[in-house]
């Protein structure tokens, strides 16, 4: 299975990247287990060289233990390292648009205000991202559907799981 995500992954970051979102870390942690060890090394070969598979040893302590996370997580960090979103499943699920959101979210938010590490040209990146995600909504909104008319179930403002730790 991990050949889908892998393959979901490298779409995602090639998508996001196209979109102008440079200088993106993703990182793959694999799991401690034995059958997770002796698979790492197809697991490393399903990505590409710009994501890193990163392989625990068996006597330290879990990664995903010690970021309060299980393995399916996607945990978003921003520029400064601070943790934006730690998405779990289903939201984790890359066929579903929950982790792209919250990358370019994470990518185009300036908590801090002006940032060292601001890639140059992100304006521009964020303001059609921006765009896009209104033009998506208002499309959202013009063509209701089934019962539920009043709901708005796609990507919005309303569906931003955030878990802070």
């Amino acid at each position: 299975c991990f050949f889908t995500f892998s393959a979901r992954l490298e779409d995602l970051r090639v998508k996001l990247e196209n979109e102008g979102l440079v200088n993106i870390s993703y990182v793959v942690v694999n799991h401690q287990g034995a059958y997770s060890q002796r698979k790492f090394h197809l697991l490393k070969e399903s990505v590409s060289d710009y994501i890193t598979v990163y392989q625990q040893d068996e006597q330290q302590a879990d990664v995903w233990t010690t970021l309060n996370g299980s393995k399916d997580d996607f945990l978003i960090y921003d520029r400064c390292g601070r943790l934006v979103y730690h998405l779990g499943l289903p939201y984790s699920f890359l066929s579903f648009q929950y982790v792209e959101e919250s990358i370019k979210i994470a990518y185009c938010e300036s908590k801090c205000g002006n940032c060292s590490y601001t890639e140059p040209g992100i304006d521009g990146v964020c303001e059609n991202i921006t765009r896009s995600a209104d033009e998506k909504l208002a499309e959202v909104e013009l063509k209701p559907s089934g019962h539920h008319s009043h709901h708005h179930h796609g990507q919005g403002q309303g569906h931003r799981h955030r878990h802070h730790h």
